[in-house]
């Protein structure tokens, strides 16, 4: 292999490890850090910003000390805590592990960046790797699998990425180095590398957030066409919902690796993208799809305009290396306080549909501003071979990891139902573990016939960007009907081992709280013209009081979309009991299926305490063997009641 295609390589394994990294680190924010809805947004966003801040100093480091020696020690360090998290070990000694893999892929990126030029090749293929080996693992890393092929396949990318930094680090090249004696700082003998790369640096993490967000997430992808479905605001189990990824990735790579055009057609890059991200903003399910081909091809032809590797300059290339470091560190930053920014506004209520917007406009006015290079050197690999290679990898993900569970009438009409509700914490347990196995084990124990699940998270980069909801419906074998709350990827589900019918979404009156809610009616069709109408719905309670309004408002919908018809609503109400919220749904005429149990405190699930979680029936269904059974896959426990339905 080639010196440069070596250093190029190592930067597309670094990139990859250190996303890995994110995807363990983001959640651990607010599941383990933190909890959501109780520890102050603020100090959990101060947490995440400051190892972005303490980051800032790595140049100065690089200088003083020298590129080669910080980023071997860097790299070290991220492959270290990168093999360690693969043991999932939960909770704080976990968060620590992401934390330090975290800063040292930080320290490691700037000390990179110092002796490389020409980073887009690497940072571009380093992002469509990982999404496309992130679908074709079905949105499940492996960090979070734990068996002896994740052990197996994450050793192996360790030690390759730790080979390629030491081979790497004793070469020189023009373009890719890690020159330099150890003990002396950067300077002509230590920064091979030429005086570009300062503006492809600085959006490596915009564009990280971008693609994390929206160009290159499987899980947005998949949900966009569960979409595309159902239709009427809700979405269903979709086939080869994961087909958009590798044509994703082929526009991305395509755009970002190829020379782009010359006078206004350097601009189709910036206005895709700004479209893209304009799309993605407007919170539509049926526009996830052409926000994230839009917002692909313009993010890979906006890399693809800093690829100045041999634009001239006057600057020493000292001066240009330092630049190089603080660039990268600006832009990670940027990445820090995008996704911040973005996804706070659930817990303190501010509009954030700026967020991408803005992002995407820092980035094509950092693209379209760059100086257009006239003899552009040739890259490490191949444009178009590099980019069919990692397309051919996406491309496995809609064979492999696409499965449509289906439902049926089975035998006619049951006479019973048994029915689980679950605020499920976005697949993640107590411990900070994202926990799907635990989540299906105890749902599937009750042998469902309908599931109802709260808090369903399907794209979310600061969970981990999985689509939590198809997870643990494979695993359950049963498909899913998704009503969205907060946005189009965060909301309620009912999954059911009967076909459904006539899907509605009720949006909820905010009423003073930040995360919106929605109730989701489906009508079961159990055959021979038999029929159950199921609300699922997760009701969010102002600060101070509670959730009445949104309580009256689901039980009129409920009642009113029911029409007669036997009826069962569930979810977490955040209301116990007695309550005023509580009394709303008794009031419409509902029976508390779970009364028999009382008490049965469902949250917090490692010492219950709070009766918040409900199911409540009407009159002509006769409730049986109510029980919340224990388990910490989630912070709430699942409650389930067996119901009779009336005689034909």
């Amino acid at each position: 292999m080639r010196y440069r295609q070596l250093t190029t390589g190592t930067l597309v394994l670094g990139v990859v490890l250190l996303i890995d990294v994110l995807r363990v680190w983001l959640p651990g924010i607010i599941t383990i850090f933190g909890q959501a809805a109780s520890t102050p947004a603020e100090l959990m966003g101060a947490f995440a910003l400051g190892w972005f801040v303490l980051a800032m100093g790595a140049p100065a480091v690089v200088r003083r000390v020298g590129a080669r020696p910080v980023t071997v020690v860097a790299a070290v360090a991220l492959a270290v805590a990168r093999l360690a998290l693969t043991a999932a070990p939960g909770g704080r000694t976990q968060l620590w592990l992401a934390t330090a893999g975290l800063l040292a892929g930080l320290v490691w990126l700037v000390g990179v960046a110092t002796v490389t030029d020409r980073p887009v090749p690497g940072l571009a293929l380093g992002f469509a790797v990982n999404a496309a080996v992130h679908a074709v693992l079905d949105t499940v890393d492996l960090v979070w699998r734990g068996d002896w092929v994740a052990w197996l396949l994450s050793a192996v990318a360790v030690a390759v990425f730790l080979v390629g930094t030491a081979r790497s680090g004793r070469r020189g090249g023009a373009g890719d180095a890690l020159a330099g004696p150890a003990d002396a700082p950067v300077g002509p003998a230590d920064a091979a590398a030429g005086p570009g790369g300062g503006r492809a640096w600085l959006l490596a993490g915009p564009a990280l957030l971008l693609a994390g967000m929206v160009a290159l997430s499987p899980a947005l992808a998949r949900t966009g066409m569960s979409y595309l479905v159902a239709g009427d605001g809700v979405a269903r189990s979709p086939l080869f919902g994961l087909a958009p990824v590798p044509v994703a990735v082929a526009g991305f790579l395509c755009a970002a690796l190829t020379r782009p055009p010359v006078g206004w057609g350097r601009a189709y890059g910036p206005v895709a993208l700004l479209g893209g991200a304009v799309l993605f903003a407007l919170d539509r399910g049926d526009l996830l799809v052409p926000a994230i081909l839009l917002a692909a091809v313009g993010l890979g032809a906006c890399l693809a305009l800093t690829d100045d590797a041999s634009q001239p300059t006057s600057d020493t290339a000292s001066t240009s290396a330092s630049r190089r470091g603080h660039a990268v560190a600006a832009g990670m930053l940027v990445f820090a306080l995008g996704a911040v920014g973005y996804y706070s506004a659930y817990d303190l209520g501010y509009p954030n549909a700026a967020v991408p917007v803005v992002v995407a406009v820092l980035i094509a006015a950092v693209a379209f501003t760059a100086r257009p290079v006239v003899h552009r050197l040739p890259g490490p690999f191949p444009p178009l071979r590099a980019a069919a290679a990692v397309t051919a990898l996406a491309l496995l993900a809609p064979v492999l990891a696409d499965e449509v569970p289906v439902a049926s009438n089975r035998d006619g009409p049951p006479e019973r139902l048994t029915v689980v509700a679950y605020n499920i914490r976005m697949g993640f347990g107590l411990d900070g573990r994202f926990d799907l196995t635990g989540l299906a084990q105890v749902v599937d124990r009750q042998r469902p016939d309908v599931v109802l699940l709260s808090e369903v998270d399907r794209a979310w980069l600061l969970n981990g960007g999985h689509d939590t909801l198809d997870l643990l419906a494979d695993r359950l074998a049963m498909p899913y009907v998704f009503g969205p709350a907060a946005d189009p990827v965060w909301g309620d589900a009912v999954l059911s081992r009967w076909p459904v019918r006539d899907p509605r979404t009720l949006p909820l009156a905010a009423v003073g709280a930040p995360t919106g809610a929605q109730a989701l009616a489906v009508t079961l069709d159990l055959g021979d013209g038999v029929r159950t109408a199921v609300v699922s719905t997760h009701l969010q309670p102002p600060p101070g009081k509670g959730p009445v309004v949104q309580a009256r408002a689901v039980a009129d919908f409920a009642t009113r979309y029911a029409a007669g018809r036997p009826l069962v609503v569930a979810g977490d109400l955040n209301t116990e009991p007695g309550d005023e919220a509580f009394a709303e749904f008794t009031r419409a005429g509902l029976v508390d299926a779970l009364a028999a149990a009382r008490p049965l405190a469902t949250s917090p699930a490692d010492d219950p305490r709070q009766q918040i979680d409900h199911i409540f029936v009407s009159p002509g269904l006769t409730p049986t063997d109510p029980v919340a059974p224990r388990s910490t896959a989630s912070d709430h426990l699942p409650v389930a009641v067996t119901v009779t339905l009336p005689p034909r």
